[in-house]
């Protein structure tokens, strides 16, 4: 099980910019796909963005393409989300997550969480 810190969340008007990080304690980060994760008041959780263990490959829902990028760093067992453009239905608690597996990572299917960063986008 990877422990993951989620951190640089916040409040920021429509159109504005934040970068989210997700820090991970493991000795083998390199193993590992990661993606970020958001879950809406009232809503499920959903699939946000992936990135391969190399960070050569990366996915993302529709929703955030063009707009959000996913990166990570080797050397400090972090990974990123810059948030471009923001809006409103962005607003969500946004959570990381970690799996040696692709397909567990873009479905989503963990049996834990961390406790996620709060974004907040004001209109």
């Amino acid at each position: 099980q990877v422990q993951l810190v989620e951190s640089g969340g916040g409040l920021v008007q429509a159109g504005g910019s934040l970068r989210l990080a997700c820090a991970a304690s493991t000795p083998t980060f390199n193993d590992f796909r990661l993606g970020w994760f958001r879950q809406a008041p009232g809503k499920g959780r959903e699939f946000v963005a992936a990135i391969s263990w190399s960070g050569d490959r990366t996915y993302y829902a529709e929703s955030v393409k063009g707009r959000f990028a996913i990166s990570k760093d080797n050397g400090k067992n972090t990974v990123y989300l810059q948030m471009n453009n923001l809006a409103p239905e962005d607003t969500a608690v946004y959570y990381c997550n970690a799996d040696r597996s692709l397909l567990t990572v873009v479905t989503a299917d963990f049996s834990s969480w961390g406790q996620g960063t709060q974004v907040t986008v004001s209109s």
